[in-house]
């Protein structure tokens, strides 16, 4: 009689560890972050999430897929570009998961695939620029490379947000190239300034000029000023043309009296 006891509190136990264990893996936790994909028997019933949520054990399967955005390092890729230059470039990218169902269905490892396709749609991208475009309007081609990912990507329910072109190594024969490219700029900037104030003062010494031709006085006064600020520097002697208006006076007067005496004679 106490074997028979014995034996029914052993089943008891055993079917209440059965019980417990059925009934921890009927229970299933999904953060807000996150959502559950349940199949039954091999087929799809839905996302599930987030909370708390009972599955059938043996018979449904679920698989967690995070919904937070995604940040992917694309690995250096050596590319060509349009005006035949070779380049290593990298880049990242942003991404996340906005169906659930369909990046479990349609697609084996949706991060591998959007790896991939990433690595495959920078070469086409970079392959299409020229080198000045990809170093200029960097922005423009992170669009096109955000664009193209992402109409790939989305029928797997993946949304990407994202791209940037990271860094562009330069083989060391253009980066030279560059370098006297850019010298040869600030050369000519530096001319074309140093020319544009040439012809500015050469304006302004023609206005000055027309002034001067215009008015005598003017000339004369500036010839006193050019002999005081002369002297203000050094005490020197100074000799200066006196202007042909000034003698005309005086030979003026010596012919009046030369002409007075001819007639008194």
């Amino acid at each position: 009689m106490p074997e028979a006891i014995g034996g029914l509190v052993c089943l008891a136990l055993g079917v209440l560890v059965v019980g417990l264990g059925l009934l921890a893996s009927a229970v299933r936790v999904v953060q807000e972050y996150e959502r559950g994909v349940i199949f039954r028997l091999g087929r799809l019933v839905g996302a599930k999430g987030p909370g708390l949520f009972f599955i059938v054990p043996f018979i449904d399967r679920m698989v967690k897929v995070d919904l937070r955005t995604i940040t992917l390092d694309v690995p250096t890729q050596e590319a060509i570009t349009s005006d035949n230059v070779t380049i290593k470039v990298n880049a990242v990218a942003y991404f996340r998961v906005i169906d659930p169902q369909l990046a479990i269905v349609q697609v084996e490892d949706f991060r591998r695939a959007t790896w991939q396709i990433a690595q495959t749609s920078l070469r086409s991208v970079i392959g299409e620029a020229h080198l000045d475009e990809l170093l200029a309007q960097r922005d423009r081609i992170n669009d096109k490379l955000a664009t193209i990912i992402d109409q790939a990507t989305e029928p797997w329910g993946v949304k990407v947000s994202q791209v940037e072109v990271k860094d562009v190594e330069l083989p060391p024969t253009m980066q030279r190239a560059m370098a006297r490219q850019a010298e040869a700029e600030r050369e000519k900037r530096a001319k074309i300034i140093h020319a544009e104030g040439e012809f500015q003062a050469a304006q302004q010494l023609r206005e000055a000029a027309s002034t001067m031709a215009s008015e005598p006085t003017a000339l004369q006064l500036r010839y006193l000023q050019t002999l005081t600020e002369i002297s203000a520097e050094k005490n020197s002697t100074i000799i200066f043309p006196v202007p042909i208006d000034i003698l005309d006076a005086f030979l003026q007067i010596g012919r009046n009296l030369s002409t007075k005496r001819s007639d008194r004679g």
